[in-house]
């Protein structure tokens, strides 16, 4: 006979669900939903394509967050009718089904329990991450690379946009340099709390003498700002050098100089875009990053919250904030939050929830 009690665990993730719907706030939520598909209804949207652009996504990311509510409650709601109906028919399938779907409901929550975490002045912003090879020579190089895949392959299995902006190419192998965009809702307040030292001890494929090897890279998180928030840049403050892409080839690859480098000269910033076909859009989207490297450099002065913003963009080397062992055993730890798994491969195939999880709500306990 089956008789399966999961009321308790329901009744402690219903308490839960509560909380979070209202942080939320699904009637807010509603009313900005109404009020953007009002805008994108508009005949003359298109006629300011950045505007169009601002409006839709953001629709789409509050329907996307509605969406999850809902979904979440119709769940909860099926966790007991599973159960209900695994007892009265004796069905251990059944049985199996509802706690099956249990445990994929506490998973949804406690993601969207993160999202509620995020409630920073930038947090719901896109993100630009960089990341630079450091000490290490050409293993360092070799790491930015993976590091790069890492995040691209994290942010593909969420289904978010990501858009390379520039990649700098060692002359041996990997990368000295990549900026990539992630187009999602709450990118830059989840990714935040991957900015710092990243280190890597492996048995180097690069040394003949098969010894062990330390290298290191830095990972830089900033907000991409909306262009209306975007501050204004002087034309006589930039240095604009156009040059052909690097890299791999392709179609309008190394053909034409199509890449842009903008310096900022009173601060020294440089931002680099190879991206697109056209230069016009490179100088574009450079100009953005920029833009938004900038307005957060000011905001950071004003506010002296440099780290909590931002967080470690100038990591030393001493300073590491996770390692990934490959031998002479195998575990990526976390050093803040002392989150570790012993599934490299994984990690660097783009499982990085648990950390980022732990990365969350470590900031929030500090």
């Amino acid at each position: 006979m089956i008789d399966i009690d999961l009321s308790d665990e329901i009744r402690a993730l219903r308490s839960t669900f509560a909380d979070i719907r209202s942080v939320m706030g699904v009637e807010r939520l509603e009313a900005e939903i109404a009020e953007l598909n009002e805008q994108a209804g508009a005949a003359d949207l298109w006629d300011d394509t950045a505007n169009a652009q601002r409006v839709t996504s953001a629709l789409s990311h509050r329907q996307a967050d509605l969406a999850k509510v809902f979904d979440i409650e119709r769940r909860l709601d099926d966790v007991e009718v599973l159960v209900e109906m695994a007892n009265e028919a004796g069905d251990e399938a059944a049985a199996a089904e509802a706690r099956s779907e249990l445990a994929d409901v506490t998973k949804m929550l406690g993601e969207l329990e993160i999202q509620t975490l995020l409630n920073g002045e930038y947090d719901a912003l896109p993100a630009v991450i960089t990341i630079r090879a450091g000490a290490g020579g050409v293993d360092a190089a070799d790491f930015a690379e993976m590091l790069l895949r890492m995040y691209v392959r994290w942010a593909e299995k969420h289904g978010y946009g990501v858009s390379v902006l520039d990649t700098s190419y060692a002359e041996e192998a990997g990368i000295k340099s990549a900026t990539f965009e992630v187009d999602a809702p709450y990118a830059f307040g989840t990714l935040s709390v991957e900015a710092g030292t990243h280190r890597l001890v492996r048995m180097s494929p690069f040394n003949s003498a098969g010894k062990r090897q330390t290298s290191f890279a830095a990972v830089e998180v900033v907000p991409l700002m909306a262009e209306a928030e975007a501050i204004e840049i002087p034309e006589n403050d930039i240095r604009v050098d156009v040059f052909r892409s690097s890299g791999p080839g392709g179609q309008s690859v190394n053909t034409t100089d199509s890449a842009v480098r903008i310096t900022h000269l009173p601060s020294g910033l440089v931002v680099s875009c190879q991206n697109e076909k056209s230069q016009i859009q490179n100088r574009a989207a450079a100009m953005r990053v920029l833009a938004s490297r900038l307005l957060l450099i000011q905001r950071e002065e004003e506010n002296a919250k440099k780290k909590e913003l931002a967080g470690n963009i100038t990591a030393s080397w001493g300073d590491q904030m996770r390692s990934y062992v490959l031998a002479p055993y195998q575990m990526v730890k976390d050093l803040r939050t002392e989150f570790e798994v012993n599934n490299p491969g994984a990690v660097f195939d783009g499982d990085l929830d648990g950390f980022i999880a732990a990365g969350i709500r470590w900031r929030k306990q500090k």
